[in-house]
C-alpha cells in the first residue's frame, strides 16, 4: 500500500491525510497575494490553513456540473476544430478559444479562482495532423491581459509573447480584444499551449494551459487514447500547492477509476504543468509502459513503470493491462499522492 495511505472504512479505496509542506512557504509569507487572491470568496473553505492539505471534506465529491467539466470526460475529449480544404489542397483547421475568469472546485469542498480557456482547466485538447494549417482565434474575456503560446515551429509574431507581434495585434492581448494565431502543424508530437504573460507563475498556475497534439502524417497504431495533464493548485496563495491532481480535480480517478479493456493498447498523452514544484512524476502499479519523450519519435526510448517530468515536459505512454482488476497510478512522491495526485485503472474483460 502507498506510504501515508490507510484503508477507508465504508467507502473509497484510500483515505488521504495531510503531510507538512514547507517548500516556498516561508519565502512567500511576506509576499503580496497572487492575482485573484483578493477576489477569492473568504466564505469558501480553503485548504492549507497552517499546514498544507487541511480542509478536504471527507465523504463528498466535486460538483462537476457546477465546474462545467468532468475529468473523466477530459480524458478522451479531443478538439479537432473545424476543417476545410484550401485551393492548394492543404487542410485548414480552426478553433476559437476564450479566456475567462471562473471559480472552480479542485477537490471536495475546495474552491479556486481560476483563469480558464473555454471555461475549463486544462483548456481544450487541441488536436491536428502534421502539415496542416492551423488558425486559433483567441478572445480575451478575462479581466486580465493574456496570450496563447504554442510549443512548436512558427513565426515570432505568432509566438504569443508580450512585445512581439504587437504591430499586427498580437503580443499581449488586452481585455475584450482578440487575436488569431496562424501557423503550420509541425513537428508531430505531444505539445502544450499556455499563457505567456508575466508573472508566468500566476498565469500558468491559475489554469491557462492545455495539451496540443500533432499526429504524424501516417498516424499511430489504433489505441484507447487519453490525455493526462498533471497540475496543482495553491489555494491559499503562499507559493506552495495544497492540491495536486490529474486533469484538475484531486482524487477524481480514485473516486471514478478509468475503465480500460484487458490487452487493449492504451496510449496516454502525458504533460506536466505543475507550478511551484521542480518536478513531477507518473508511476503505474503492476505494469510497465513504453515511453516516447515529447512524442516526436515513433520509437520508444524506455520500458519503465516510472517517469519523472520537469515543468513543461511531456511525452506519450503506451501500455497494455494483461490482467483484469484495479490498478493504482500516482505521483511517485508521497506528498503529491496524499494531496490528490492518485487514481486507479479499472481493467475489464
Amino acid at each position: 500500500m502507498l506510504a501515508g495511505a490507510v484503508p477507508l472504512v465504508g467507502g473509497g479505496f484510500l483515505a488521504h491525510r495531510a503531510l507538512p509542506h514547507t517548500h516556498g512557504a516561508q519565502a512567500a509569507a511576506a509576499a503580496p497575494p497572487a492575482h485573484g487572491a483578493a477576489e477569492a470568496d473568504p466564505g469558501h473553505q480553503r485548504v492549507g490553513t497552517g499546514q498544507h492539505g487541511h480542509g478536504f471534506q471527507q465523504g463528498r465529491t466535486v460538483d462537476h456540473a457546477a465546474n462545467g467539466f468532468n475529468p473523466t470526460d477530459i480524458l478522451r475529449d479531443f478538439d479537432y476544430g473545424k476543417t476545410r480544404r484550401l485551393a492548394s489542397g492543404r487542410v485548414l483547421r480552426e478553433w476559437e478559444i476564450v479566456a475567462e475568469d471562473k471559480e472552480i472546485e479542485v477537490a471536495p469542498g475546495v474552491k479556486f479562482p481560476a483563469w480558464t480557456f473555454n471555461g475549463r482547466v486544462p483548456g481544450p485538447t487541441i488536436r491536428c495532423r502534421e502539415g496542416e494549417l492551423l488558425r486559433v482565434k483567441f478572445v480575451n474575456g478575462s479581466a486580465h491581459p493574456h496570450t496563447m503560446h504554442f510549443h512548436g515551429f512558427h513565426p515570432d509574431v505568432m509566438d504569443g509573447v508580450p512585445g512581439v507581434g504587437e504591430e499586427i495585434g498580437g503580443g499581449l492581448v488586452q481585455q475584450g480584444k482578440s487575436f488569431t494565431y496562424e501557423f503550420g502543424a509541425d513537428p508531430f508530437g505531444m505539445h502544450l499551449y499556455h499563457c505567456h504573460t508575466p508573472p508566468l507563475a500566476d498565469h500558468i498556475h491559475k489554469g491557462l494551459y492545455g495539451a496540443f497534439i500533432i499526429d504524424p502524417k501516417k498516424g499511430r497504431p489504433e489505441a484507447d487514447e487519453m490525455v493526462m495533464v498533471l497540475n496543482g493548485f495553491d489555494t491559499n496563495f503562499d507559493a506552495g500547492n495544497e492540491v495536486y491532481a490529474v486533469n484538475t480535480v484531486g482524487f477524481h480517478y480514485q473516486n471514478e477509476p478509468i475503465r480500460v479493456k484487458r490487452d487493449q493498447l492504451v496510449r496516454i498523452y502525458l504533460a506536466n504543468l505543475l507550478e511551484f514544484d521542480q518536478i513531477n512524476s507518473m508511476h503505474t502499479h503492476a505494469n510497465f509502459f513504453q515511453y516516447y519523450p515529447t512524442g516526436t519519435s515513433l520509437e520508444p526510448n524506455e520500458l519503465t513503470d516510472t517517469i519523472v517530468l520537469g515543468q513543461g515536459q511531456r511525452g506519450i505512454m503506451e501500455l497494455r493491462f494483461p490482467f483484469p482488476g484495479q490498478y493504482m497510478f500516482h505521483a511517485h512522491k508521497t506528498e503529491f499522492a496524499d494531496l490528490g495526485w492518485l487514481g486507479f485503472f479499472e481493467v475489464e474483460d
